[in-house]
């Protein structure tokens, strides 16, 4: 039998800073992340679709970016926390914050929101990722699991 050698794709990680990181917003309190956030915000979109995002976040709580995670349909989004997790580690983040909009306008967390965030905090321990903060935004205002002691 002859010997076939496999083949494999090589995958390279890289990650480039754009701004300087004396430059870069730091985040004090949940308003902060706010804030950012909702500047991030499609607006024309907040109270349309449910979307979830995540911010990541040196040791300093500078903001490093924003990523999108997904868009969704009126009631919920899709928050999978291996892309979650993937984005902070190729960023090189120390934490994150995760939100998302709720359409309805309603600022509570569902069970599915309670039940996401023990999970990425507990997933964060794991890989010396800290969940700083679950941040859910309306086009009033916003609800932050951090400031409500579920963090």
């Amino acid at each position: 039998m002859e010997n076939q050698h496999a083949q494999v794709s090589e995958i390279q990680l890289s990650y480039s800073h754009r701004i300087k990181p004396s430059l870069l917003p730091k985040i004090t309190h949940s308003k902060d992340a706010y804030q950012i956030l909702k500047n991030s915000w499609d607006f024309n979109k907040i109270e349309f679709v449910e979307q979830f995002k995540v911010m990541l976040l040196n040791r300093a709580n500078k903001v490093l970016g924003i990523c999108e995670v997904s868009t969704g349909g009126t009631c919920a989004t899709v928050a999978d926390p291996k892309i979650i997790f993937s984005v902070a580690l190729k960023s090189m983040a120390s934490g994150i914050i995760v939100a998302h909009n709720h359409p309805s306008g309603n600022l509570n967390p569902s069970q599915t929101d309670l039940d996401l965030t023990k999970k990425l905090k507990e997933a964060g321990k794991f890989l010396e990722l800290q969940l700083l903060d679950h941040v859910i935004i309306t086009s009033e205002g916003y609800y932050s699991f951090a400031d409500e002691g579920l963090i």
